[in-house]
């Protein structure tokens, strides 16, 4: 009686020593590094590793190692100053196209990273680093979606040879004027046909027929929902190309979005990045209109008023080429022939025959580049600071179109290399989908999340220690094979989270230290079983049997609904929420089996097949 097969000791075998090995990773110490990422087109070969070790060694900066991945270079310091010199030093070195990110990476053997294994993610509340709360402007979203439907039933109406009087943008759709009821009739249903998703009504209002084509409720809601996910790809890509490691980007609410950096050391070039709207539009230069007319209020139709960076007026057609949306690629440099700095664009496939079908058709005739940008600025009414938000458009370039081109080209007139870079990681990282608003700010030091550390250790170790003593103390041999499991169940709970890759925050040593706590709650109803059954008068090896056997159900109830609520916590929760709820439910599923299968193997070893009088429990 009580001996498991020898597949089932086996099975308990191997879940420990992976366990064993997969957390292993964690204890060893964490080197300041920094992460070498390049575009497609570029890459990353032992060139490039020749490259970032000659300018290390040329300026003087001491390192650990370089190491070629897959696309990417680490370099290891054995200093954190090392790592910031180096920041400076490579990003000078390599330009544009590479992304170099400060981390921290384990120092782990090469036998534990060949078969997978790998430490932990540590949270921001655990490393240190920025956090920042954004507040998404779905009104402002909603009034792009309309003006994007009117700019889209103007051309429509124009291709298909109708004749309007106004097209006039409303809170939530477009409204169009004709002076023929028949007109008006044919358009609606030319309007519907192409708009599906929007009501159209027809009206006769005065003398004039009107067609209103509204956005219905869950159209508005599809607009507001695409502005916010279009928002977090874009911060998500524009993090990336900021070069911060391991960045948590996610929704919170129907309007906010949360991004937390680990590592991040500079709070005031973060919220520059995040919260600029920066972008290009492309458009022909208004040749035949008068520039003075339109200063004094006669714009000709179709044009609009701009001007240059040196402030002079400059009339355009309101017909865009293409925008920031269709770049795929943008590069910084150096325009060889005048020597001033420049962006070089790539645009995707629509954009790209767009712009071949433009330029085909208007050689020898200018086009302008027109800089768009939301800025900031911050001023003092009665007393109190206060945030305006000022959009500025102003063209930074005119030439004549010298021959046709397509997807890919220049664009100069830029006034600094700084201002190019930056231009071209917005390009990249492609335009907000809506205007954001950062609400919060929290920067947390390494200091402050190295003690989070050292706290959320001292925690775990002293629960467990206090856990273990009671339990030896109360079950006395029992209570020693309950310890082993318990410390078992922690080194599964960290072996798994090395496995999933799993980020461990604040929260998440919470869940570790409340099932450190619950894990024992199986053995005790084990055990208070087995004495049970010895009191009643069972022989020992009948009472650890029935022991086992009776208080399964019991344990796996108890566990079942703890699983709901760890489920029902990450699945509605967020942030730290979500972390504490991981770890619970990898704490409740180890727990169960160290509590009932770990220590069933080792009670079946100890006392298994042998004649017992009496049991130290």
């Amino acid at each position: 009686m009580n001996r498991y097969p020898l597949w089932k000791n086996l099975l308990v075998a191997l879940v420990m020593l992976m366990g064993l090995v997969y957390a292993l990773p964690n204890i060893f110490d964490q080197d300041p590094a920094i992460q070498i990422t390049a575009d497609r087109e570029i890459g990353i070969d032992a060139q490039t590793a020749e490259r970032v070790s000659g300018a290390l060694e040329k300026a003087g900066i001491v390192y650990k190692a370089v190491e070629e991945g897959e696309n990417e270079l680490l370099v290891r310091f054995n200093e954190t100053a090392d790592q910031l010199a180096a920041q400076d030093v490579l990003a000078r070195q390599l330009g544009d196209g590479y992304i170099s990110a400060m981390t921290l990476s384990p120092d782990v053997p090469d036998w534990l990273t060949g078969i997978g294994a790998e430490p932990m993610y540590l949270g921001l509340d655990l490393r240190g680093g920025i956090h920042v709360l954004i507040d998404v402007d779905m009104d402002a979203a909603l009034v792009q979606a309309v003006d994007r439907y009117a700019s889209d039933i103007r051309i429509l109406l124009r291709k298909e040879r109708m004749r309007y009087t106004n097209v006039a943008e409303l809170p939530d759709g477009v409204q169009i004027t004709f002076k023929d009821a028949a007109l008006r009739d044919q358009a609606a249903d030319a309007i519907n046909d192409e708009f599906r998703n929007l009501d159209i009504t027809t009206r006769d209002q005065g003398g004039d027929f009107v067609v209103a084509a509204t956005m219905p409720d869950q159209e508005k809601r599809e607009v507001r929902k695409f502005a916010l996910q279009q928002n977090i790809t874009t911060l998500r890509n524009r993090v990336n190309e900021m070069g911060v490691a391991e960045p948590i980007i996610q929704q919170q609410g129907e309007r906010r979005i949360v991004v937390q950096l680990p590592g991040a050391k500079d709070p005031g070039a973060l919220k520059d990045i995040l919260s600029a709207t920066a972008t290009l539009e492309y458009r022909l230069e208004d040749t035949e209109g008068n520039v003075q007319d339109a200063l004094d209020g006669r714009v000709p139709p179709g044009s609009k008023l701009y001007q240059t960076r040196d402030g002079m007026p400059i009339l355009l057609k309101k017909q865009v080429i293409v925008t920031g949306n269709q770049i795929t690629n943008a590069m910084s440099g150096i325009d060889t022939r005048s020597g001033s700095p420049m962006v070089t664009v790539s645009l995707d496939g629509a954009g790209g025959r767009r712009m071949r079908d433009v330029t085909t058709e208007n050689v020898n005739k200018p086009m302008a580049v027109v800089f768009i940008e939301t800025r900031t600025t911050t001023e003092e009414v009665d007393g109190e600071l206060v945030k305006r938000k000022e959009l500025v458009e102003e063209v930074i370039s005119v030439a004549n179109i010298l021959e046709p081109f397509g997807s890919r080209f220049q664009t100069t007139g830029l006034d600094s290399n700084e201002e190019a870079h930056e231009l071209a990681l917005l390009l990249r990282a492609g335009a907000l989908a809506a205007p954001i608003e950062i609400v919060e700010e929290r920067t947390i030091g390494p200091s402050l999340g190295q003690d989070n550390i050292d706290q959320g250790f001292r925690s775990v170790m002293i629960g467990l220690v206090l856990v273990m003593l009671f339990m030896a103390v109360y079950y006395r041999a029992f209570g020693l094979i309950a310890d082993l499991a318990l410390v078992t169940n922690l080194v599964l709970i960290v072996a798994v989270l090395s496995m999933l890759q799993a980020t461990l925050t604040l929260p998440g040593i919470a869940g570790i230290v409340l099932t450190v706590g619950m894990a024992v709650d199986a053995n005790v109803l084990i055990f208070e079983r087995i004495r049970e059954e010895i009191r009643v008068g069972s022989t020992p090896q009948a009472s650890i049997h029935a022991g086992y056997e009776k208080a399964l159900s019991t344990i796996v109830d108890a566990n079942i609904t703890t699983l709901i609520a760890a489920l029902v916590l990450y699945s509605f929760g967020t942030g730290p929420i979500k972390g504490f709820a991981v770890t619970l439910f990898i704490g409740i599923l180890t727990s169960m089996f160290t509590a009932i299968v770990g220590t069933r193997a080792v009670v079946n070893r100890v006392y298994g097949g042998k004649k017992v009088n009496k049991l130290a429990i």
